[in-house]
C-alpha cells in the first residue's frame, strides 16, 4: 500500500457495539483485514473495550449492554449507522471485496467506480452493521 504524507492524527474514532463482540472481532480481522490492537475482556468473557487497526486508523468496540445506552442493529432491526474506511488505491479496494466476497461476506454494494473518483465497495457484517471501502478521502 501507497503511505500517504503529512497525513494528520486520528481525531474521530467510531465505536460500534455488538452482541457477542468477541466474534465481531474475529470476523472483521479474518474478513476485513483488521489488526487487533488492544481487546480487554471482563471476567465473563464480554468485551469490555477493543480496538481494531485498520490502514493506519483506529476503532472501537465492545460487547452491546442489554438496556444499555447503545444498541446493536440487530437491537434496532437493522444499522442506523454505517463505517466508511478510505484506502489507498483501487487495488486495495478490489482485493478487499475479492477477500469479503470469497470468505462469504455480504456484499451491499458491487465494486463501483464514482462519479467523485472514488473505487468502492460496501459489506454488511453478521451483526448488521455496513462496513464500506474506497479510495475517496473527504
Amino acid at each position: 500500500m501507497t503511505t500517504i504524507q503529512n497525513r494528520t492524527a486520528q481525531s474521530i474514532y467510531p465505536g460500534v457495539r455488538y452482541e457477542d463482540a468477541r466474534a465481531a472481532i474475529g470476523w472483521l480481522t479474518s474478513v476485513l483485514g483488521f489488526q487487533e490492537h488492544e481487546v480487554c475482556a471482563a471476567d465473563d468473557g464480554s468485551i469490555q473495550h477493543a480496538e481494531l487497526r485498520i490502514n493506519g486508523n483506529l476503532i472501537m468496540l465492545g460487547t452491546a449492554s442489554p438496556g444499555g445506552f447503545t444498541k446493536s442493529p440487530r437491537e434496532l432491526g437493522g444499522a442506523s449507522f454505517s463505517v466508511y474506511v478510505a484506502l489507498d488505491a483501487a487495488s486495495d479496494v478490489d482485493a478487499l471485496r475479492d477477500r469479503a466476497k470469497h470468505a462469504g461476506a455480504e456484499i451491499v454494494r458491487e465494486l463501483t467506480d464514482t462519479d467523485y473518483g472514488s473505487r468502492e465497495f460496501s459489506v454488511r457484517d453478521p451483526e448488521g452493521y455496513v462496513w464500506s471501502f474506497g479510495t475517496y478521502r473527504p
